[in-house]
């Protein structure tokens, strides 16, 4: 890479950076206005009912064999539990991901648009052995599935 062409990189990252702090110092550029809101309450909710009524307006869920979710029997590490969570619905709104047995169940929440496929994999802490439940609001109403996973070694301290 030439001289010139580090220089031109280098101008154009310093512009760009000193924009951004421009932008910050004016108060143009809060926190509160880059992210997305924060379901405060559903995150905060000690049972299952209570974090879908935050999060998804009911509690009330209908077992569905159309969700699938895949997670191991048993996870030697309770830190890093692989899981997925795939549905063939139609007019998927959100998935939601909770581990039953974890002090706060409600571990992650996903928005999908209309054209989007029902498909969530992530990594979630469980401090014990539980239910991982898939919670999927398709057409205004809650489907879920369940699985359990044994832990031998807890993620949240034990």
């Amino acid at each position: 890479m030439s001289t010139d062409m580090k220089r031109r990189i280098f101008l154009k990252g310093s512009l760009a950076a000193s924009a951004v702090g421009v932008a910050a110092g004016a108060g143009l550029l809060m926190p509160q206005q880059v992210l997305a809101a924060w379901p405060k309450a559903a995150f905060e909710a000690k049972s299952i009912p209570d974090a879908l009524t935050a999060l998804m307006g009911s509690g009330d869920t209908t077992t569905s064999d159309k969700i699938k979710i895949k997670a191991p029997d048993i996870a030697e590490n309770g830190a890093v539990v692989p899981i997925t969570v795939e549905s063939s619905m139609e007019g998927i709104e959100s998935m939601a991901i909770i581990a039953s047995a974890n002090p706060v169940p409600l571990i992650a929440s996903f928005n999908l648009s209309g054209s989007a496929m029902g498909f969530v994999s992530t990594r979630i802490k469980m401090g014990k052995t539980g239910d991982v439940v898939g919670v999927v609001k398709a057409g205004g109403k809650l489907y879920s599935a369940s699985k359990s996973v044994k832990v031998t070694i807890g993620g949240c301290g034990g």
